[in-house]
C-alpha cells in the first residue's frame, strides 16, 4: 500500500495557484450534456482525473467521438447513443454513476455501469427508486442497492411530481436527465438547494428548466437537440479548498487561487473559514455559465465554529474543515451532515478516527461530530481510500508530520494535489 510522508512547514508562504485542478462536478456535466446536442462541443480545462477520463471513455463507448488534446476535448455525439458492447465504468465516481442512471433510463438499450471497488460498495438506492418510481429498469447487487447496475432503457417516461427525501445534487441531476426525456412536464423538489451546475448549465444549452412559487423546479422535455457547449471549465473549489486550508492554518501565510467557479452552492466552505476568523476575500471576474473569479486566503487566528446550515453546500469539504476545527481554539460543531456516512467513505467515522489516532478530542454523532481544537499531532491516517481523507490530512502534516496511506486515491480526483503541496515548502 503506497504511503505519503508529510513533513512540517516551518515557514510561512505567500503564493498564487493557477495549477489546481479542474472542477470535477463540472467536467463530468460537460461529457455528459454534450451527448443531448447533435453538434460538436468544444470544452477546454476538462480535468485530467481518472474519474472523468473514465466519464470521457463512457461517452465514447455511447457512439460519440472524442478528441482530446491535453485538457482541451471536442465530442461529437451521434443522432442516436449506442448500446455498448461492454460494461461502462465510472471509476471511484459517485457523481457519473448516479447521472448516468438518468441519462441512459429512458435509452434504448442495455447498459451495464460498475465502479472500483469502493464504488461498488456504496449505496445507488436513492437515486434507482426515484427513477424507478417513473418507470426505468434499473437492478443491481443487493436488491438493486449497490453496483454493478443493470439498466434497461426505456423509450418514454412517465412525467413526475417528486419531492427528494434527500437533499442531493446527483439525485436532482440524475432526474432532471431522466425527465429531459419524459412524455410531459416533469417537477422536482428539494428541500435544500443543492449544488446547480445542471440546471445552470442545461439552461444555457437551451433547455427548459423553471422555478415555481412552490419550490419546484419544472423540467420541459426536449423537443430538439440542445446547443453545443463552449466552455472552459474553472478550477474546482473543493480541490481549492485544501490549500485555502494550508493558508488559513499556517501563521502567516497566504494564497490567491485563480479561476474558480463563485457558484454560491459551492463556496459555503470558504465562508465558514471567514466565520472562524479567517480574511477570505472573492474578486469575481466573469459569468457565462458559471460565476468565476479569485479567491484570496490570508491566515488569521482560528475560532471554533457551529455547522449545521447549507450542509449539502460544503459535504465534500467537511473532512478538510474538521482540520481547521482541530487546530482552533474552542468547541466547533458538525450536525445534519448524515449525508458523509454514504461519501466514498463513511466521512463521519473516518474523520474522527483519524482524529482519534491525531489525538484530537471528539464526540461523533450519527450526523456529524464536535472537536475541542488545540493541537494535531503526528500519526499514520489511513485514507480508506477516500481522495478527500487523504488531502485532509496531508494539509493537517503542514503542522505536523504526517504519515497516509492508502493514497492513490488522490489521483482520481487531483492528480497534481502533491506538485502544489511541494510548492508551499520552497
Amino acid at each position: 500500500m503506497e504511503k505519503f510522508t508529510i513533513k512540517k512547514l516551518t515557514k510561512a508562504f505567500d503564493i498564487e495557484i493557477d495549477s489546481i485542478a479542474s472542477d470535477k462536478s463540472i467536467s463530468h456535466r460537460c461529457a455528459m450534456f454534450s451527448l443531448f446536442s447533435n453538434e460538436t462541443s468544444y470544452i477546454k480545462n476538462y480535468l485530467t482525473a481518472e474519474d472523468t477520463l473514465n466519464t470521457l471513455s463512457i461517452v465514447e463507448q455511447l457512439g460519440a467521438i472524442v478528441k482530446r488534446d491535453g485538457s482541451s476535448v471536442q465530442i461529437t455525439p451521434t443522432d442516436k447513443l449506442c448500446e455498448p458492447s461492454n460494461v461502462l465504468d465510472c471509476g471511484n465516481s459517485g457523481t457519473a454513476m448516479r447521472l448516468f442512471c438518468g441519462l441512459l433510463a429512458s435509452v434504448d438499450g442495455a447498459f451495464t455501469l460498475t465502479g472500483d471497488k469502493y464504488l461498488r460498495n456504496r449505496p445507488m438506492k436513492r437515486v434507482a427508486d426515484p427513477l424507478r418510481s417513473i418507470g426505468a429498469l434499473i437492478d443491481g447487487r443487493e436488491y438493486g442497492n449497490k453496483a454493478p447496475l443493470f439498466i434497461r432503457g426505456v423509450k418514454e417516461l412517465q412525467p413526475f411530481t417528486y419531492h427528494s427525501p434527500v437533499d442531493s445534487a446527483q439525485v436532482k441531476s440524475a432526474m432532471i436527465l431522466a425527465a429531459l426525456r419524459a412524455n410531459g412536464i416533469s417537477k422536482y423538489k428539494e428541500n435544500e438547494l443543492t449544488r446547480d451546475h445542471t440546471e445552470r448549465m442545461l439552461k444555457g444549452m437551451g433547455a427548459t428548466l423553471e422555478n415555481d412559487s412552490e419550490g419546484f423546479i419544472n423540467i420541459h422535455p426536449l423537443t430538439s437537440h440542445l446547443k453545443p457547449l463552449n466552455i472552459t471549465v474553472p478550477t474546482d473549489p473543493s480541490s481549492a479548498f485544501f490549500f485555502a486550508l494550508s493558508a488559513a492554518i499556517t501563521k502567516g501565510s497566504r494564497v490567491l487561487i485563480k479561476n474558480v467557479t463563485l457558484n454560491p452552492t459551492r463556496i459555503e466552505a470558504y465562508q465558514v473559514l471567514k466565520k472562524m476568523g479567517v480574511i477570505v476575500n472573492f474578486i469575481e471576474k466573469e459569468n457565462v455559465y458559471e460565476p468565476i473569479g479569485d479567491i484570496e486566503v490570508i491566515n488569521n487566528e482560528l475560532n471554533g465554529v457551529e455547522v449545521s446550515e447549507n450542509i449539502s453546500w460544503l459535504i465534500d469539504e467537511l473532512p478538510a474543515l474538521s482540520i481547521a476545527m482541530s487546530l482552533a481554539n474552542g468547541k466547533s460543531k458538525v450536525s445534519n451532515a448524515k449525508e458523509l456516512r454514504v461519501k466514498e467513505s463513511d466521512r463521519i467515522s473516518s474523520v474522527v478516527n483519524n482524529l482519534k489516532l491525531c489525538k484530537v478530542e471528539y464526540t461523533e454523532f450519527e450526523d456529524g461530530y464536535e472537536i475541542i481544537g488545540g493541537t494535531i499531532n503526528k500519526a499514520t491516517i489511513n485514507s480508506h481510500g477516500d481522495h478527500r481523507i487523504a488531502m485532509s490530512f496531508a494539509i493537517a502534516g503542514l503542522n505536523c508530520d504526517m504519515d497516509i496511506e492508502d493514497i492513490q486515491c488522490i489521483e482520481t480526483s487531483f492528480p497534481n494535489f502533491k506538485e502544489i503541496l511541494d510548492s508551499l515548502y520552497k
